[in-house]
């Protein structure tokens, strides 16, 4: 069905529903402003120049800083195998508050994390690759592939590798604990230092893929994590554990394309029978957005329940969808569906007088399967 009725999992959720649509309706619709976006720009010894955006005339461009290009020829720590927290049982944790960001710049706070701004809509020399938050969590960085440094919320730009040649494309970031310096890493293990960051050697020229790096806890050190899930320490990271890591979300499958589609529609208003563009109920929302994924399913709710293979909810992947029933035995029964996005969360279309935005998965009536189109 497309409208979806009353249930006993709303009565529980509206309070929490009501204050997350205010929020929402502010800070997470994908029309952010830019907080404290500058265009960096930066000078040192190694020729670092300007960051990665094209914004406004209006924007302020960064002031010049002193960064340091720290050497990728440096010996590398030796490897350790890296561990994944979770719950006692082997299940994931879920709960927590985390932000995802994409490629484009979009930025979406996750269970109840406070929006603060990011670069939707506006147009990059280079794709994002990395989100960081400060220790505070009371802002965040977004680094692009040519180096380019974004801040939102408290975060400070303190330099960039801009426009600068580099031997291999910007991967990933990683700030101190104070905040006051971060570390940029390439593809290939190259590591560059801003701020008053010291540089404790690097992955360059081992031939290794890496994916990110991780400042220690007490920011006189750093972990570089490769792809393959081996992580080198250096510095005091030798004799730290890996703290828990951030999510930055690249796009590998249909699932992952639909899922972005969705959340780029963030804020829009529910309406019975709506397919957009402008609108959506549930079941049009999901339909358009694997539909932009190249993957036609069904109109109605219910019936998309059998619009690809039933999967458990521990398998649950980005753009599955799942479902609320009247009687959870019975997919017949089914008058809700949403997308589920990871980390227990979910995208969707409520109910009229609410807007397209994030929830969680189960309550009242969930049924205990997806279905991935």
């Amino acid at each position: 069905m497309r409208h979806r009725r009353a249930s006993p999992r709303d009565r529980t959720r509206l309070p929490r529903l009501r204050r997350r649509a205010a929020a929402l309706a502010v800070g997470a619709t994908l029309g952010l402003g830019l907080a404290n976006l500058a265009h960096p720009s930066a000078a040192s010894a190694a020729s670092l120049s300007s960051g990665a955006a094209t914004v406004s005339s209006g924007t302020a461009t960064g002031s010049q800083v002193h960064a340091t290009a720290s050497p990728a020829t440096t010996s590398p720590g030796a490897a350790v195998h890296a561990t994944v927290s979770s719950s006692t049982d082997g299940a994931p944790v879920y709960g927590n508050q985390y932000y995802l960001a994409s490629a484009t710049g979009a930025v979406w706070p996750l269970g109840g994390a406070p929006a603060y701004g990011s670069l939707a809509g506006v147009h990059l020399s280079a794709p994002v690759v990395g989100i960081s938050t400060t220790p505070d969590t009371d802002g965040y960085w977004l680094v692009a592939g040519d180096g380019g440094i974004f801040s939102f919320g408290d975060a400070h730009f303190y330099g960039s590798t801009g426009n600068t040649h580099l031997a291999a494309p910007i991967v990933a970031m990683a700030s101190t604990p104070d905040a006051h310096r971060y570390w940029l890493m390439g593809s290939d293990g190259g590591v560059f230092s801003f701020g008053d960051a010291s540089f404790y050697g690097s992955l360059g020229g081992r031939g290794l893929a890496a994916a990110r790096i991780v400042a220690d806890p007490g920011g006189q050190g750093y972990w570089e994590v490769t792809h393959s899930g081996d992580v080198y320490p250096f510095g005091a990271a030798a004799s730290d554990t890996i703290p828990r890591l951030a999510l930055f979300h690249t796009v590998s499958s249909a699932g992952d394309r639909a899922m972005e589609w969705a959340m780029a529609q963030i804020g829009k208003p529910y309406q019975w029978g709506g397919t957009g563009p402008s609108s959506f109920d549930c079941s049009g929302l999901v339909m358009r957005a694997w539909q932009a994924a190249g993957v036609d399913i069904a109109r109605i709710a219910a019936d998309q329940y059998d619009s690809g293979t039933h999967v458990s909810l521990s398998s649950l992947q980005m753009g599955d969808l799942v479902f609320w029933a009247t009687n959870p035995a019975q997919p017949s029964t089914i008058y809700h569906v949403a997308m589920y996005i990871g980390g227990d969360h979910t995208v969707e279309a409520p109910y009229t007088g609410a807007v397209v935005w994030t929830n969680w998965i189960g309550g009242s009536g969930f049924v205990p399967a997806g279905t991935r189109p």
